[in-house]
């Protein structure tokens, strides 16, 4: 097979010192270094114009390679650092792992003002102050909850922005009462990661709603997948999200796959999770199934934080209805994640099936 029109692929190691990856990624984006690997990449080569690839299971559980351009990964950057308003000289914290699209951005946006990110993914004792940082939705919780040292940080950060999963209202509201200033970013690795804030496209991003379904375009849109077959489209890249466009506003209702059908009836993995979270804004739950004999798929609740089943299931039957009544209800001390934040609802079905 002949590489000479691709580049290497370089693996990142999260153990690189912050000097080090921002040369790395400087030299990547500027074309005069190799492409670099951040998580599970098996490829050794990717096109020349190919800066980043992302290795991701997304919410299928299926690995792709999300193959991304430095255009795209630059656009995505300046946009963002526009839409906060952020000037020369800011600066970001880093408390994602080197892992994910997330994380990359952080150094990219940091690099587009001039400054380094301050790493504080390991860091002992206070943590200094940033004008922005980046973090979903299981940190905010737990900086709510306990971890006084990132609250504080949050809390004296011009802007947060939190993704990688749904923000449920009833967190946000809390972490706004506690004074931090809330941005919920929409997006995924084959956007660049976060491209709508707070509802809003980010500059040269545009969304729309066809046949239920939330589409991005824009320069932020990956270039193809390493690993075929799968496909990204050719304008437009169709996410697996139902949404809807509310006063100019892009509202994202839920996975189009995250609907069960227990005794004949749907059931919204979704919206249990968002019903609680109005009325338990201090509970992390998640809602699953499992194949039943009888049901079909039978509904089930993770819970993280005190609170009694039968509170829960009188506020679920009151809500939703019967149909919202799970079959179980498992108190966990934390809900098992794919990725940085999305809830892995494959590993809770097989938790209860070990029971």
């Amino acid at each position: 097979m002949d590489n000479s029109s691709q580049r290497n692929i370089l693996r990142v190691s999260p153990e690189w010192e912050t000097p080090k990856l921002a040369g790395e990624i400087t030299s990547a984006l500027a074309g005069d270094g190799p492409t670099l690997g951040f998580g599970q990449i098996t490829s050794s080569y990717a096109p020349s114009d190919i800066a980043v690839v992302i290795g991701t299971s997304g919410t299928t559980g299926n690995p792709k390679e999300v193959a991304l351009s430095a255009r795209a990964i630059t656009s995505s950057a300046k946009a963002s650092n526009e839409f906060l308003g952020a000037k020369y000289g800011d600066t970001w914290s880093l408390l994602l792992p080197l892992t994910h699209i997330a994380a990359v951005n952080v150094f990219v946006r940091a690099l587009e003002l001039g400054s380094a990110p301050l790493d504080l993914r390991n860091i002992e004792g206070n943590y200094p102050d940033a004008n922005f940082t980046a973090v979903v939705p299981t940190q905010l919780f737990r900086a709510l909850n306990g971890e006084s040292k990132l609250l504080k940080h949050l809390q004296n950060a011009d802007k947060v922005l939190i993704g990688g999963a749904s923000l449920s209202q009833g967190l946000r509201r809390q972490a706004e009462a506690a004074g931090i200033k809330v941005v919920s970013t929409y997006g995924m690795t084959e956007t660049c990661g976060g491209c709508v804030y707070d509802g809003e496209a980010i500059s040269d991003v545009e969304f729309e709603v066809k046949n239920g379904r939330v589409r991005l375009k824009g320069n932020v849109l990956a270039t193809t997948y390493l690993n075929a077959p799968w496909s990204l489209g050719t304008e437009w890249f169709e996410t697996s999200d139902l949404g809807e466009i509310v006063d100019s506003k892009l509202v994202v209702l839920g996975r189009a796959d995250d609907v069960i059908v227990s005794g004949g009836e749907n059931i919204s993995l979704s919206a249990i999770e968002s019903s609680l979270a109005v009325a338990f804004p201090q509970l992390q739950t998640a809602a699953f199934s499992n194949n039943d004999p009888q049901w079909g798929q039978s509904l089930h609740l993770a819970v993280v934080g005190e609170i009694s089943d039968e509170k829960i299931l009188l506020h679920l039957e009151k809500d939703l209805g019967s149909v919202a009544k799970p079959k179980s209800i498992h108190h966990l001390s934390s809900l098992p994640l794919r990725g940085i934040g999305k809830i892995d609802r494959e590993a809770l079905a097989k938790e209860i099936n070990r029971e």
